[in-house]
């Protein structure tokens, strides 16, 4: 996502969960509260309590290899499959969670939670119409769950304004527009991608191996079907580019800084689609958005306070503003400094490294050759 700040670039918050996946995820931790005793298997059921507690703490490895285990003691239980299953969920390990899901629901075809965490894996595959089928049946089932309902409204709308929508083609991007007057718009987002596509791409060594589908909103749809903060000018949700037509797209200047950075969010998350902290993966896409870091510099210069690690670690879009412009402003300049030191391969392979699961501190050390603690010492 990127931040719009009146009289400041813009830049993003990226890698947004879905609200109605995080109740799921919640939703199965209540389901897990039920009495273990009323399990047969021992084993199984210490397991799978060491899996809860794992999956509490946020130790997915943890939390996967004790579902697996639990499974070779117990394997026709829908709750160890569904526990499994949310676990690759979370890791973003999506035709693994599928598999368990599934198998979850030949067991117990009630499992509401199986069904809301396939009906999210099918919306970011771009199965919209299958995503939508499958969260209309946990809505029937439970009027009273209010976040899918939510979501399967913002799902239903942004299926009514793709299918009006009309499409401009390059080799690398699909870019959807409401119509004939905004196709002078539509060609200048297919240009200012293109050069992102290019210049980043041989910057990181990275290039997508797919089309990436952008879409053009109004400022009220986009507010709709992301339900982004009220700064965001652009958003990637690991399915597609969405930018609102007015605001980040006034000057073609804008229009490329928006873009690139959202293109620099799809080349992170095609390398690394889980474990990559806030300030690493916002500001590497800051970093490579624009040369000119200026703004960062008199971001951070004429704040009064600065951020700890842990808020640049989290979530950007709970940030106010005021912070969520100082985030943005910290990063960036944090990893300028990493890409002038060791360079943009560097960094993918830093990436690659915390996608397959290696702590931050490890890669840190592996690629670029220095501890972790003591570039943070260097502060942002």
């Amino acid at each position: 996502m990127t931040l719009n700040v009146p009289q400041e670039p813009a830049h993003d918050v990226g890698l947004r969960r879905l609200r109605a996946g995080v109740s799921g995820l919640l939703a199965l931790l209540l389901l897990f509260t039920a009495p273990l005793s009323a399990q047969i298997n021992f084993q199984a059921a210490q397991l799978e309590q060491e899996a809860l507690d794992a999956f509490a703490a946020g130790d997915m490895e943890t939390a996967g290899r004790r579902f697996e285990q639990a499974l070779e003691h117990d394997p026709d239980s829908a709750r160890l499959r569904l526990g499994a299953g949310a676990v690759a969920y979370r890791q973003q390990r999506y035709a693994d969670a599928r598999t368990f899901l599934e198998a979850a629901l030949k067991l117990d075809p009630g499992l509401t939670t199986a069904h809301i965490l396939l009906a999210q894996m099918r919306h970011q595959s771009g199965d919209l119409f299958g995503a939508i089928r499958t969260l209309e049946t946990v809505v029937a089932a439970d009027p009273d769950d209010t976040d899918s309902a939510d979501t399967l409204d913002r799902w239903r709308l942004e299926f009514k304004l793709l299918d009006q929508m009309e499409q401009r083609l390059s080799d690398h991007f699909t870019v959807s527009y409401e119509g004939p007057p905004e196709a002078a718009l539509a060609i200048q987002a297919v240009e200012a991608l293109d050069r992102a596509y290019w210049r980043i791409g041989q910057e990181l060594s990275l290039y997508p191996l797919r089309p990436i589908p952008v879409v053009l909103y109004t400022t009220e749809q986009f507010r709709d079907i992301t339900r982004s903060p009220d700064w965001a000018a652009g958003s990637y949700d690991g399915t597609a580019i969405r930018v609102p037509m007015r605001g980040a797209t006034d000057t073609p200047a804008e229009l490329d800084r928006v873009l690139a950075h959202e293109f620099a969010h799809v080349l992170i998350r095609e390398i690394a689609p889980r474990n990559v902290p806030a300030w690493l993966n916002e500001g590497l896409a800051s970093a490579l958005e624009d040369q000119n870091l200026g703004w960062a510099a008199r971001t951070v210069e004429r704040s009064a306070h600065s951020l700890s690690i842990e808020t640049l670690s989290g979530r950007f879009d709970e940030l106010s503003t005021e912070d969520a412009q100082l985030a943005y402003a910290m990063s960036a300049l944090a990893v300028r400094r990493l890409l002038d030191e060791a360079g943009g391969i560097a960094l993918a392979n830093l990436l690659r490294d915390l996608g397959q699961g290696i702590p931050l501190d490890e890669a840190f050390r592996h690629r670029l050759y220095r501890p972790l603690d003591d570039f943070l010492r260097g502060g942002f």
